[in-house]
């Protein structure tokens, strides 16, 4: 029988199924209680945590490598902006994002998990590359290329959207 290097087999489909249970379990974790939404790819959310009469809705966003593609489907002509402008537009405002990054985690580790609103992130993709704008929510990024619009720069997600009990429960208040 051979053996078979089961990583390589990490496609998006399994990011986003690991990326979906890790959160579901820290929110668990913290002693909120956890739906998952019935069925891939619904709209707007894939968690309802609550703890209560309080409740919020999470959407799960998993990556393998650093990044997250947000607002390509609403981008046009470049115009970054108003990209984020739009996709800002179809959430709402009891719906918070759970970034779970894979890169560079070991298996016997957690990954990376970070928590934002709708606005944070927005504010976040306006800040791209010395202000230009991006569709891509980046981790980590120093722009190294001198032909690049952000040359020299880096964008990070901010300390402030790790995953902390604190968070979590100033997120339940705020869009209580």
């Amino acid at each position: 029988m051979a053996l078979v290097k089961i990583k390589q087999g990490f496609t998006s489909w399994h990011v986003g199924v690991a990326a979906e249970a890790v959160a579901a379990a820290q929110f668990a974790r913290l002693g909120l209680d956890v739906s998952v939404q019935y069925g891939a790819d619904q709209p707007e959310y894939d968690l309802i945590v609550s703890k209560g009469n309080l409740m919020m809705k999470v959407s799960v966003k998993g990556s393998k490598d650093g990044s997250w593609g947000l607002t390509q489907n609403f981008c046009k002509k470049a115009n970054y902006h108003e990209a984020a402008d739009k996709w800002f537009v179809k959430h709402g405002s009891k719906t918070i994002f759970c970034f779970v990054q894979f890169k560079d985690a070991p298996i016997d580790q957690l990954p990376r998990i970070y928590l934002a609103t709708p606005d944070e992130v927005v504010k976040r993709l306006k800040e791209t590359a010395k202000g230009r704008g991006d569709t891509i929510l980046y981790e980590d990024h120093t722009y190294t290329l001198k032909r690049a619009y952000g040359f020299g720069t880096t964008d990070r997600i901010p300390d402030e959207w790790k995953f902390t009990d604190e968070l979590v429960t100033d997120l339940m208040n705020r869009v209580a």
